[in-house]
C-alpha cells in the first residue's frame, strides 16, 4: 500500500492500472450507467443510444459507463462520461436532480444479481439523460447506433448485450414509459 506521504497533496481522481487493480479486490467501485436519448417536444424517448464496444475479446452493445472520480459531482461524471463516449458535442440535458432512475450492484461472482463484471465489486447510479448534439463514438466505444425504445428492448438487442446491461436498459425504459 501507498505511505500517506508518497500521496500528491491535490488528488488527481486518477488511479494507476495497478493501484486500480488493486482498489478493486478490496472495495466497491462507484459508476455512473447512462442511458443516451433523443426525445421530442412531448418529453417522449423517441430513440435511444448504444455504444458498440469491444471487452475480452467480445465485441457487444453497451450503454455509456464509467467511474465516478474522487471529488466529483454525480451530474459532472454524468457529462464526463457522455462526453468521453459520445464526443464533446453531444450536448447533455443533464437533470436537474441526479436522482438515479435505479442503482445496479455488479459482482465479479456471476449470479448473485443480473448484473456482472468479471473485474470488480461496482454499484452503478442508473441514469437516462436526453442529449441534443451530434454524437459521434469515442475513444473504445466502435459505434453508435438509434434505435426505437421498443428495438433497444428487444431480445435480439438483449443477446448482443453484456454484464446485465439489458436488465437496465429494459427497466429504464420502462420506468420513462417508454415501453408499452
Amino acid at each position: 500500500m501507498t505511505d500517506m506521504a508518497e500521496l500528491p497533496d491535490e488528488p488527481t481522481g486518477w488511479l494507476s492500472d495497478r493501484e486500480l487493480k488493486h482498489v478493486r479486490t478490496q472495495l466497491p467501485m462507484l459508476y455512473v450507467n447512462v442511458i443516451p436519448v433523443r426525445i421530442n417536444p412531448m418529453g417522449e424517448i423517441t430513440e435511444v443510444g448504444l455504444l458498440l464496444r469491444a471487452y475480452d475479446g467480445v465485441i457487444s452493445r453497451a450503454i455509456v459507463a464509467g467511474r465516478v472520480l474522487y471529488h466529483e459531482r454525480i451530474r459532472d461524471a454524468i457529462v464526463r462520461n457522455l462526453e468521453k463516449d459520445l464526443g464533446l458535442a453531444a450536448m447533455p440535458q443533464v437533470p436537474v436532480s441526479p436522482v438515479p432512475v435505479a442503482v445496479a450492484e455488479y459482482f465479479p461472482t456471476k449470479g448473485v444479481t443480473p448484473f456482472h463484471d468479471s473485474r470488480q465489486h461496482a454499484t452503478a447510479l442508473v441514469y437516462v439523460v436526453p442529449v441534443d448534439g451530434h454524437c459521434e463514438p469515442q475513444q473504445d466505444a466502435l459505434d453508435l447506433t438509434w434505435l426505437s425504445p421498443e428495438e433497444a428492448a428487444s431480445d435480439d438487442v438483449a443477446a448482443e448485450m453484456a454484464g446485465g446491461q439489458h436488465v437496465l436498459l429494459r427497466q429504464a425504459l420502462a420506468l420513462c414509459g417508454a415501453l408499452s
